[in-house]
């Protein structure tokens, strides 16, 4: 029994965990196909939005099947769920890496990093995942199978999976505030040099970069219900809050779907859907989608190279 949630509450949190971490599966499903299926998105700078979405897909898919009324299914959700949740917002720190390294720096050496990003994400997961089960037993926290067996095993599954998630909040925050702000003055000083043509192009390339500054925001509100539940759950472990539960549990199993969208579908995932559309779809069904030569004219919004304006600096 989970404190003072009832076996009715466990339920109904339960069931949301399912529906919500369906919700990230479809989404991340998605971003997952599209990379299989069209060569055009094949580039470096897709590929870690690829192994961000895997990540996710696989975090959501363990997290529906694992039943935490099984000993064995216990365990099976509480580690891989640990293990692929610790390497999908990993995988945001390395894509955040990779627009400081391209865009502040001026390196182009991204590529040739892609083996150390898969030693630091996987490795880094692998190892919190083996910390945390040191001297544990699994029981319930809600929906799902948490270490919570005395106060050192719940000071062990904060340091292994919520210091590592703030930290590389901070760590985007502070990497994307640095990009932005670049840009930005780049772009403000090519509008100033540039005619009115390429002004309009030039603002419409600010609108996409200040996005880059919601990205953060998505891990934030995946875990900050979930944090403060952790902490509740240290200093009062007999009192669980039913309603922070559920955000926790809602906002957590939604991150998949959040970063599939911010992450995975930007204008070159868009253009491909809509040649295929172009392509297969009848006459008639065609004036119900955005005409395709309009993104054959935009800027490509890439998600992790520098905007045309740095050409013209």
């Amino acid at each position: 029994m989970a404190g003072s949630l009832t076996a009715h509450d466990r339920h109904v949190l339960t069931a949301l965990s399912a529906g919500a971490s369906g919700l990230s599966f479809v989404g991340s499903g998605f971003i997952v196909l599209c990379y299989v299926l069209f060569k055009e998105l094949r580039k470096f700078s897709f590929k870690l939005v690829f192994y961000l979405a895997l990540s996710d897909m696989l975090c959501s898919l363990f997290s529906m099947v694992g039943d935490p009324s099984k000993g064995f299914f216990c365990y099976a959700q509480g580690y891989t769920t640990h293990f692929f949740c610790v390497a999908s917002f990993l995988w945001t720190t390395t894509i955040a890496f990779t627009l400081h390294r391209t865009v502040v720096r001026h390196k182009t050496d991204v590529e040739d990093l892609e083996a150390m990003f898969h030693l630091y994400v996987w490795g880094t997961s692998l190892v919190m995942t083996v910390i945390r089960s040191f001297g544990n037993n699994h029981g319930h926290l809600g929906a799902w199978c948490w270490t919570q067996t005395g106060r050192t095993g719940k000071a062990v599954h904060f340091i292994t999976f919520y210091m590592p998630l703030w930290g590389a909040i901070l760590y985007n925050g502070f990497t994307y505030f640095q990009v932005i702000r670049m840009l930005n003055n780049a772009t403000r000083m090519a509008v100033g040099m540039s005619e009115r043509p390429y002004q309009l192009d030039a603002r419409a390339d600010m609108k996409a970069v200040n996005r880059w500054g919601y990205y953060p925001l998505i891990l934030i509100g995946s875990w900050a219900f979930g944090t403060i539940n952790r902490i509740h759950d240290f200093i009062e472990p007999g009192h669980k809050i039913f309603w922070l539960s559920v955000l926790d549990v809602g906002t957590a199993s939604l991150m998949g779907l959040f970063n599939s969208i911010a992450y995975g579908l930007n204008s070159s995932v868009r253009r491909a859907i809509n040649e295929r559309l172009e392509l297969f779809l009848p006459e008639r069904f065609r004036r119900w989608f955005p005409n395709n030569s309009k993104y054959r004219n935009q800027q490509q919004e890439s998600e992790l190279v520098a905007l045309k304006i740095q050409d013209q600096q």
